[in-house]
């Protein structure tokens, strides 16, 4: 087992078994390019403060590099007995250039060290997940182009409710997506803080040129109050929460793709490259992408609650059981940009069945409401109007009838202020044609919609 950093203190070696328990090494070593970027920029400014004179400071910046890319090309054995990717790196440091490597560490703590890894590694995770955020979206706006003549029901407890286009509906999805941009962007304000400096908890004895180094680094600001930048993971839970969000719109969608799917709607097929069979039934062809992407959502509101839970009862400053935080971290990153990655192909793979839309918007008395809004435009009080028309669409029930299916007559015994004029607002279309405000369902409207995302996506 290799010498610990802290073992000086120490009359007895770590058990085995502590050791295991310990160490991070099996999940942390990811941090290792931010890791050593942060390094560099210390040793940079140790240089620049003459605590390190400059020829040192070289030797440690290309050792430093040489060992990033040796960790690149998984040259190195790091499940030699480290305790974690930061003592490796400064062991690997020390076998190069000796005791000139030990002087890195000085001014610096493995807290605010761990700190500064995550924060690199968070503000990295945000901004991909940004990109990848972008392409659902275009893959939405592509589709609901392609598909912007599609009239379908609209849904309140799953029941037909009112027409509405298609293309009205995918980009509902697209409203979603962009609230979660949203709180990503406004959620780097809060990663975007250096906390190195800080030390292990009271700050350093070292003249430290913090600003150097947040300049370095890409940081704005720096953290004012050293016990709680090492202590500090609201940046991480602020991604662990604004990944929930995000999955979860990505699971009501997944839902919805399952459900228009199955043979009872045949709204939505979607590629054989993106199903899978059964083991048994040979008919089968399954929606497994989109429960997958449904299942996964689960996952990461676990990740969540798991460090809220970690988090409510430490006192400040640093407490081993923030290294649970990494794990929910990484799994919670990995999970939700495949899930994108793997939305954006499912989308383009898919295809909508026309017929059995407009079939469905055709049936369920859709278009009840526009029948209400039409006796109130003839004077009759909202209120008014809603009984009546639940009575007529009682009464159509009893025949196996639409509305648009029951004669002016029939219609009339219900109140005398119906005329001919009634049978265009029994029209989906024209139901559609009348919400052109805007934001609505109207055709005109959505079309204004769909250039505005264009337009929001190219900016």
């Amino acid at each position: 087992m290799t010498r610990k950093l802290w073992g000086a203190r120490f009359r007895e070696e770590t058990d085995a078994l502590v050791h295991q328990f310990n160490a991070s090494i099996g999940f942390d070593r990811r941090l290792y390019v931010q890791d050593i970027e942060g390094s560099m920029a210390h040793c940079r400014m140790l240089a620049k403060q003459k605590i390190v004179t400059e020829e040192e400071a070289l030797q440690i910046l290309e050792s430093l590099g040489e060992i990033k890319r040796g960790l690149d090309r998984s040259e190195f054995d790091l499940d030699g007995g480290y305790e974690d990717i930061h003592s490796f790196v400064e062991k690997a440091l020390v076998e190069k250039i000796g005791a000139v490597g030990e002087k890195l560490h000085t001014g610096r703590s493995r807290n605010d060290q761990v700190a500064l890894d995550m924060r690199l590694f968070t503000r990295e995770a945000v901004n991909r997940l940004l990109d990848l955020i972008g392409k659902v979206q275009a893959a939405l706006v592509e589709v609901a182009d392609k598909n912007i003549d599609l009239i379908m029901p609209g849904y309140t407890h799953l029941q037909r409710a009112q027409p509405v286009l298609l293309a009205h509906h995918l980009l509902a999805y697209y409203e979603m997506l962009k609230r979660d941009r949203g709180r990503l962007q406004e959620s780097l304000k809060r990663i975007d803080v250096l906390p190195l400096g800080s030390a292990a908890l009271a700050g350093s004895t070292f003249d430290l040129d913090r600003h150097m180094v947040a300049a370095e680094l890409g940081f704005h600001a720096l953290s004012e109050n050293s016990m709680d930048a090492v202590s500090d993971r609201d940046f991480v839970l602020d991604y662990l929460y604004n990944a929930s969000v995000l999955m979860m719109h990505l699971s009501r969608m997944s839902e919805e793709m399952v459900i228009w799917s199955s043979q009872e709607f045949g709204f939505l097929s979607i590629s054989d490259a993106f199903s899978t069979g059964s083991s048994i039934m040979p008919q089968k062809k399954n929606p497994d992408v989109p429960e997958l992407i449904r299942g996964k959502a689960g996952r990461v509101f676990g990740h969540l609650m798991s460090l809220l839970a970690t988090m409510k009862g430490l006192p400040l400053t640093y407490n081993k059981d923030l290294q649970e935080d990494k794990e929910a971290l990484f799994d919670t990153v990995d999970t939700v940009e495949i899930c994108l990655r793997v939305m954006t192909k499912l989308l383009r793979e898919s295809s909508f069945n026309g017929e059995k839309l407009k079939a469905a918007a055709e049936q369920g008395f859709l278009v009840a409401t526009d029948l209400a809004d039409y006796l109130v435009r003839k004077g009759t009080p909202f209120r008014e109007a809603h009984e009546t028309v639940g009575k007529m669409v009682l009464f159509a029930l009893d025949r196996g009838k639409e509305l648009h299916e029951l004669t002016l007559d029939e219609m009339k015994s219900f109140t005398k202020r119906i005329e001919e004029d009634v049978y265009p607002w029994l029209d989906p279309l024209a139901s559609l044609d009348r919400r052109n405000l805007f934001g609505g369902t109207g055709p005109e409207a959505v079309k204004s919609s769909l250039e505005k995302v264009k337009q929001e996506l190219q900016g």
